[in-house]
C-alpha cells in the first residue's frame, strides 16, 4: 500500500494525477453540494457505503499503487531536520471568573436573538437566531447547575490559524519558566506551522482553539466547576475550509462526568457566530450514592493552601487526563485533523500536582512544588498525531478513504520531530494518541538503540491499580492516554529518544509491531516509524526530586468494588463491515461501510436519531464489545461512564496488567472481542458509543445510548436535536431498536 520515497516519477505522477482528478468531488462533498446517496447514483460508491476503486480517480486502484499519506504523494519536509527545534509546551488557557463572561452562564440556553451572516447556508437576509448553539429548554439545561455553581470561567475560540504572541496582543503560557520549556522565549511571536523552516499554515486549513499553537490545555481541580465558553470563529461559509472539515463544532470533553448537554453529542453542533456553554461540574463519579457525607480525605480536592478540601463519590473513581475535541457529526475526523483538539489535566487530593505536600493522602507524582496544587515544571502534556502537507505545505487530509486516514509527519504537540530539554530527574509524561487513524506503539531507547526501563502510571486518564515497569508500551489507540514517568537521574549529558515501534500499511489496522532494531533501522516503508522525539539531559535538577518513585509495581489507585452490585442487564455491540441504514433523514442518519451490530440484531448504519440503548439510571450492566472481523482494529469509546475489564477473548487472563484499571477506550484487536462492566450514575440524557478510528465513525460506526429514569425533565426517549442557524428543534427519535430497553 505504499508509494516510497524513491517511487518512480511515473508513480508519483500517477497518484498526483488520481488526488486531482478527484479534488474536486472531495471539495464538492465537504460543501455539501452532493451526498453520499448522490454518489451511489454517480456510481462512486457502492449502496453499503465503499469508496469505488476507480483507475484515474483513486491512488488505491491497481495501476496507481496507495500511498501514505492516504490518497496523498510525499509530505515536503522543506528542509526540517529531526530534533532541531524545541518542543513547546501547551498553551494554558486562563482561568477566570465566570461572572466576568458577558452574557452572564445561565442553566438553560440562552434563545437572546442576533442577526444571522447570509454567508451561512440556509440563511436569507434578515433571519435571526439564538446567541448560543446549545439546544433550548429544560431538557438540555445544565443538569445540578445550582449544586454545581461555575467558579471558574473558561473562554476559547475556535478560529482559523494565526501567529500567538505580542504582536497580535496575546501572549503564550507555557506554565512554567523557560528553563523548563527548553529555553523558548514565551514572550516572543509562535508561528501556526510545524516547523520554522516550513510555511505556516492558512486559516483555511488549520483550525485550532484560539487558532493558535501550540495546543491548548485546561486546568481543573475536583469540586470546582469549569464553565467553558466556546465560540465558533470559523469563517461563515462552508466553502472556506479548503476543500475538508466543516465549519459546524460540537465539543466533546473526553471522559468527563456530567450530563449529555455537555457532552458534545454528535447531533449538538453550533454554527459561526454562537458560542455554547459547556458546563463540567469535575466530580466523583458516586458522589450520589457513596462517601455522600463527604467523611473520606482520599476523595478531595486542593483546598490552595496545603490541606484537602472533601467530596462526595468514590475516590477509587478519581480521573487525571482528559482531553477535548470536536464531535460533528460525519466531520469528526476531518476537524479534530484541521486542529480541534486539546487536553484536560484535572487534580485531586490524591494526584494533586504539588509533589512535595507528604499529607498521607498525594501520591506525590512528579509535578513541581511552586504552587498548592497544577505544577506542570515536571509534568508534561504529549499530544502525537500524524500530518500530511501538499507541496505548497499545506495540510491536507483525504476523505475519500473510508478505511482511515495516515499521514507521514509525526508531530508532538504539533511540532515535527521536536527535542526536549530535561534534569537528571523523575518527570511524568501525559501521553495522548491525536491521531485519526494511526496507532502507536511508544517505547524508549538510549541512544546506541538500546531499551531503557520506564514506568507506565495511568490508563485513559486513570491512575493504575499498580504501576507497570517496561521498556515499551502496548498499541495506543486513538483518543487513549497514556501516562508514565522517565527517571532521567542516570543519564546527565546524553540523550533517549521516544520510538514509535507500531508499522501501518493502510488505516484499518496495525499491519505489525516492529522491535526496537527494525524500527530504527530505517527500513520500514512506514515513514511515522522510528524516532520521534528526542529528549536531551541538560543539567542537574534546579531542586531536589520530591517525587516517590513508582517503579516496583507501585500502588495507586485500585478499582471500584462491584461485587455488591448487581448486574441488571448484559448486552453485545459487534462493529463491523456491512451496516445498513434503515433511516432517510438527510440530518441524522449517513450511508457508509462500517456499522455496529446491536444484541445480535442488524448491522446498523450510523443515525443519531436511533436509541441503540438505554440503561436505568442507578443501575449496572456488563457489556461486551465484538470485533466483526479479522483485517481491522477499532478502538471503542464509550462517552460518559469508565468501565472495569473483566475480559478479552472471554478470559481474564487475557487482560494485561496496564488494561486493569479503570478505561474509557477499548481497542478491540483483530476478531477480538472485550468484556467490561459500567455503572450509570449521578447524570443523565443522551451519550454515545463509537470507534475512535475517527474515519470509521465518520463513515457510520456509531450508536446512541441514553441513561433515562433520572427524574425531570428527562423523557423516555429524548427527543432529537436538529440545529439550523435559525435555532435547533426536536423530533421524535427516528426510531428505538427493540432490545434498547
Amino acid at each position: 500500500m505504499y508509494l516510497p520515497r524513491n517511487a518512480s516519477k511515473t508513480r508519483v505522477r500517477e497518484a498526483t494525477n488520481a488526488r486531482e482528478n478527484r479534488r474536486e468531488i472531495v471539495k464538492a462533498l465537504s460543501h455539501g453540494q452532493v451526498t453520499r446517496r448522490d454518489m451511489v447514483k454517480m456510481g462512486l460508491m457502492t449502496a453499503a457505503g465503499s469508496i469505488v476503486l476507480q483507475n484515474g480517480l483513486s491512488p488505491f486502484a491497481n495501476s496507481a499503487y496507495g500511498t501514505i499519506p492516504t490518497g496523498a504523494p510525499l509530505s515536503p519536509l522543506f528542509g526540517a531536520a529531526a530534533f532541531s527545534q524545541p518542543m513547546p509546551r501547551f498553551d494554558v488557557l486562563e482561568r477566570k471568573d465566570p461572572n466576568s463572561l458577558s452574557p452572564l452562564p445561565q442553566k438553560e440556553s440562552n434563545q437572546t436573538q442576533q442577526l444571522l451572516n447570509t454567508a451561512l447556508e440556509g440563511v436569507s437576509p434578515g433571519d435571526a437566531g439564538p446567541i448560543e448553539g446549545r439546544p433550548p429548554g429544560p431538557i438540555w439545561a445544565h443538569q445540578q447547575f445550582e449544586r454545581f455553581a461555575p467558579k471558574v470561567g473558561v473562554e476559547v475560540e475556535q478560529a482559523g490559524a494565526k501567529i500567538l504572541g505580542p504582536s497580535k496582543g496575546t501572549l503564550y503560557n507555557p506554565g512554567c519558566d523557560s528553563q523548563f520549556n527548553s529555553g523558548i522565549d514565551a514572550s516572543a511571536d509562535v508561528r501556526p506551522c510545524f516547523h520554522p523552516a516550513m510555511p505556516d499554515q492558512s486559516p483555511l486549513n488549520f483550525w485550532t482553539f484560539n487558532g493558535s499553537v501550540p495546543p491548548k490545555l485546561m486546568l481543573g481541580r475536583y469540586g470546582e466547576a469549569i464553565l467553558m465558553r466556546h465560540h465558533n470563529r470559523l469563517p461563515y461559509s462552508r466553502k472556506d475550509n479548503a476543500g475538508f472539515g466543516i465549519h459546524t463544532i460540537s465539543t466533546h470533553e473526553h471522559n468527563g462526568h456530567h450530563g449529555a448537554e455537555n457532552d458534545g453529542f454528535t447531533g449538538a453542533y453550533f454554527y459561526p457566530g454562537q458560542f455554547y456553554d459547556y458546563h463540567y461540574p469535575i466530580v466523583h463519579a458516586g458522589l450520589s450514592s457513596f462517601n455522600v457525607e463527604a467523611t473520606d480525605p482520599r476523595c478531595g480536592s486542593p483546598d490552595g493552601s496545603g490541606g484537602i478540601n472533601k467530596m462526595p463519590g468514590d475516590w477509587r473513581e478519581t480521573m487525571s487526563t482528559h482531553w477535548f475535541h470536536d464531535h460533528m457529526f460525519s466531520f469528526t475526523s476531518q476537524n479534530v485533523y484541521k486542529g480541534n483538539a486539546g487536553m484536560f489535566n484535572l487534580y485531586s487530593s490524591l494526584d494533586r500536582g504539588n509533589e512535595g505536600i507528604n499529607d498521607g493522602v498525594n501520591l506525590r507524582l512528579p509535578s513541581g512544588t511552586a504552587k498548592d496544587w497544577g505544577n506542570l515544571e515536571y509534568d508534561v502534556n504529549l499530544m502525537l498525531a500524524d500530518k500530511a502537507v501538499d507541496q505548497s505545505g499545506q495540510m491536507l487530509f483525504d476523505i475519500f478513504d473510508f478505511d482511515g486516514f495516515l499521514g507521514d509527519m509525526m508531530t508532538v504537540n504539533l511540532a515535527y520531530k521536536p527535542y526536549m530539554e530535561v534534569e537528571a530527574r523523575r518527570y511524568r509524561f501525559r501521553q495522548l494518541n491525536a491521531s485519526v487513524s494511526r496507532f502507536f506503539k511508544v517505547g524508549l531507547c538510549n541512544e546506541a538503540g538500546q531499551p531503557v526501563m520506564f514506568t507506565q502510571i495511568a490508563n485513559d486518564g486513570n491512575l493504575l491499580p499498580r504501576c507497570v515497569d517496561l521498556s515499551q508500551m502496548d498499541e495506543q489507540g486513538i483518543a487513549e492516554r497514556y501516562d508514565y514517568v522517565i527517571d532521567f537521574s542516570k543519564f546527565l549529558g546524553k540523550k533517549l529518544y521516544l520510538v514509535n515501534l507500531c508499522e501501518h500499511q493502510d488505516g484499518k489496522k496495525p499491519s505489525k509491531d516492529l522491535s526496537f532494531g527494525e524500527a530504527l533501522s530505517g527500513k520500514s516503508a512506514d515513514p511515522c516509524v522510528g524516532k520521534f522525539l528526542e529528549f536531551r539531559v541538560v543539567r542537574a535538577p534546579a531542586k531536589p526530586d520530591q517525587s516517590l518513585p513508582v517503579t516496583g509495581g507501585r500502588v495507586l489507585i485500585p478499582n471500584p468494588d462491584l461485587s455488591q452490585i448487581p448486574v441488571s442487564r448484559e448486552r453485545i455491540f459487534e462493529f463491523g463491515r456491512g451496516g445498513f441504514q434503515t433511516s432517510n433523514d438527510q440530518d441524522t442518519s449517513f450511508i457508509g461501510p462500517w456499522g455496529v451490530k446491536t444484541d445480535n440484531n442488524a448491522m446498523f448504519n450510523a443515525d443519531f436519531g436511533r436509541v441503540s440503548a438505554a440503561p436505568k439510571y442507578g443501575t449496572r450492566e456488563i457489556w461486551t464489545l465484538k470485533n466483526g472481523g479479522g483485517g481491522w482494529d477499532h478502538p471503542i469509546h464509550i462517552h460518559f461512564e469508565e468501565g472495569q475489564v473483566l475480559a478479552r477473548n472471554g478470559s481474564l487472563s487475557n487482560v494485561p496488567a496496564w488494561e486493569r484499571g479503570r478505561k474509557d477506550v477499548y481497542r478491540l484487536r483483530p476478531s477480538g472481542s472485550i468484556t467490561i462492566t459500567m455503572q450509570f450514575r449521578d447524570f443523565g440524557g443522551m451519550f454515545m458509543e463509537h470507534c475512535h478510528n475517527t474515519v470509521h465513525e465518520d463513515n457510520a460506526m456509531l450508536v446512541r445510548w441514553e441513561i433515562n429514569g433520572a427524574g425531570e425533565p428527562f423523557l423516555n426517549p429524548l427527543p432529537t436535536p436538529v440545529p439550523t442557524p435559525q435555532g435547533v428543534g426536536f423530533r421524535a427519535p427516528d426510531e428505538t431498536e427493540p432490545t434498547a430497553f
